[in-house]
């Protein structure tokens, strides 16, 4: 595939995420949505709408193609280390307040809606089954570690162990993916009309959570915290793909394999880091340039990571 149409493939899903951002700044300008919608709006999108895409895309996954113990493992066990690397930067370069913020934007993908739909388009039914497998099981490191760092730095939230672990137990996105693995396993039939009105809720977290950045957005906001903002959006969508990669290298990862742990890896932040920055009463602001920054610039540097791999014959 020529750089054009990986360019391409990249466009048609993040140019309409990016526009969707715009849209909600040109609403909250007009004056047709306030604090107090984006504030609950986001509270929806984390306790209903994205548990509902969250268990839908697990129960809809081809399990016997898509369970590959090497890759699924390494995909996991790598997201913990960039956590951990994006963590002890944040401590040796940031402000201490604004470390919980850049640590979730530096390691935390958008693999439930950009990276899925990015290996879907790109692999077909292949992407599609390992991609919902990554989407699944990472969304509880990327809540769990999220809910840790976030906790610690929260200037309003408690940060004893007994208040991490009621947090993780309590986390709308944790339990639809725990409520998700048994149906899946054991192939249980779900009724038309609850497959139905789940994939109506699903089908809006991504607009409504990403009108809710947009209605966030800030000019000044954004001059004050460029810095921290670029920072983290470097490390995902530079650092983090690439030391990923040529981890899977070394450990023999490669062919389609290794594109789709590239598409998840260098997806932009998530939508989800808004709406928990939001819940934990962190920089949301910040949350959501480092959102816009990374879904701007995944166009660029996803489309030049997959050129890479197929001019180097690894894809």
């Amino acid at each position: 595939m020529g750089l054009l149409a990986a360019f391409t493939h990249t466009l048609e899903i993040t140019l309409p995420v990016f526009l969707m951002v715009f849209l909600g700044l040109g609403l909250k300008r007009i004056g047709w949505i306030d604090s107090h919608f984006i504030t609950t709006a986001s509270m929806l999108v984390f306790k209903v709408t994205m548990p509902a895409l969250l268990f839908l895309s697990i129960v809809n996954a081809d399990l016997e193609r898509a369970l590959q113990p090497t890759l699924i493992g390494y995909f996991l066990g790598y997201t913990v280390v960039s956590f951990f690397l994006a963590w002890g930067w944040a401590i040796w370069r940031h402000p201490r307040v604004e470390r919980g913020i850049f640590t979730q934007g530096a390691f935390r993908a958008n693999n439930g809606i950009v990276g899925l739909a990015l290996a879907a388009s790109q692999y077909g039914e292949y992407g599609l089954s390992v991609g919902g497998i990554f989407a699944g099981a990472v969304i509880v490191i990327y809540n769990v570690l999220s809910v840790i760092v976030l906790s610690i730095y929260s200037e309003k939230a408690a940060t004893d162990m007994r208040s991490l672990l009621r947090n993780l137990a309590k986390n709308p996105l944790i339990l639809s993916v725990v409520f998700a693995i048994p149906v899946a396993l054991f192939d249980i039939d779900l009724p038309g009309w609850l497959r139905t009105s789940g994939g109506y809720l699903g089908a809006m977290s991504l607009p409504l959570g990403l009108i809710c950045i947009g209605g966030t957005l800030s000019i000044s906001a954004f001059k004050r915290s460029s810095t921290i903002a670029l920072d983290a959006s470097l490390w995902k969508l530079v650092w983090v793909p690439l030391f990923g990669v040529l981890g899977a290298l070394v450990v023999g990862i490669r062919g389609p394999a290794l594109g789709v742990l590239l598409l998840f890896l260098g997806s932009p932040g998530a939508a989800a880091s808004f709406v928990m920055a939001k819940a934990f009463h962190a920089n949301d602001k910040l949350a959501a340039n480092i959102i816009v920054i990374t879904t701007f610039g995944s166009m660029l540097t996803l489309s030049l990571g997959m050129i890479a791999l197929k001019w180097l014959g690894l894809n």
